[in-house]
């Protein structure tokens, strides 16, 4: 008897289109230039998975927090349009307030798109038990208007706090007081007012940080109030594994 024939090599086609592979998930950044630690957003370390970056030019935290991202959205829109010519399968920013373009960002770019922590809010909302709610920490609670929560799906009674009273983040991020970053210092100003939130708000039963910059702290934060706290890392995480799902077997 004859051996079998060997099954012939199936062919091995590799599919062509962008300029880059590997790095599904594009990050809008905000122009600026304090530091950008471990945990933050803007820190390729950050991730466990490859991303793009690109920096929108004129969209400082400034401008975007404190003036309504006023005049901005067309740029965000073409440098979504270039990530996702590169190679990005999805879209998200480097800022929560950027929430006021979620609808236009998504109509523009086609594909997905998240553009802030925020929009976690409702999922949280959902697993928590009757009678609790989430709470919000901002870095500015005053520029956080109800054009953000609602854009974000966020419920417009829900608690916020701000980091504008503290020593260290609000100077540094937004108003670009100094190059520097005492991290320290900056810890502190989130502790203070996630037990600020919780103090003002014992219903208040998970928190999420709207600010892109405060994941470095939200294991000191979840240990001082004993509660849950999600992220643009716990988001985006979540975000990314729907583009690269996990294989079993």
């Amino acid at each position: 008897m004859n051996a079998p024939s060997p099954a012939p090599n199936l062919a091995r086609i590799a599919r062509g289109g962008k300029s880059i592979y590997g790095a599904p998930l594009g990050i809008l950044m905000l122009e600026a230039r304090f530091p950008r630690i471990p945990g933050d957003m803007g820190n390729g370390e950050t991730w466990p998975f490859p991303v793009l970056f690109r920096v929108v030019r004129g969209a400082t935290p400034e401008r975007v927090v404190l003036q309504g991202a006023r005049g901005l959205l067309q740029d965000f829109v073409d440098a979504a349009r270039d990530l996702v010519d590169l190679g990005a399968e999805a879209i998200t920013t480097n800022c929560g307030f950027l929430s006021l373009f979620q609808k236009e960002m998504a109509a523009a770019v086609g594909v997905p798109v998240a553009t802030s922590s925020l929009m976690q809010v409702p999922w949280v909302q959902a697993t928590l038990p009757p009678g609790e709610r989430v709470g919000v920490i901002t870095v500015s609670k005053g520029s956080l208007t109800p054009a953000h929560l609602e854009a974000a799906g966020v419920p417009l009674d829900t608690p916020v706090v701000g980091t504008e009273g503290g020593r260290e983040f609000f100077r540094v991020l937004i108003t670009a007081a100094k190059n520097d970053l005492d991290i320290a210092l900056a810890e502190q100003d989130i502790l203070d007012a996630g037990r600020a939130l919780v103090a003002a708000h014992p219903e208040v039963g998970a928190i999420v940080l709207e600010c892109t910059n405060m994941p470095p702290y939200a294991a000191a934060l979840q240990a001082a109030v004993g509660l849950p706290v999600y992220d643009i890392y716990s988001m985006i995480s979540w975000f990314h594994a729907g583009l690269r799902p996990r294989r079993f077997g």
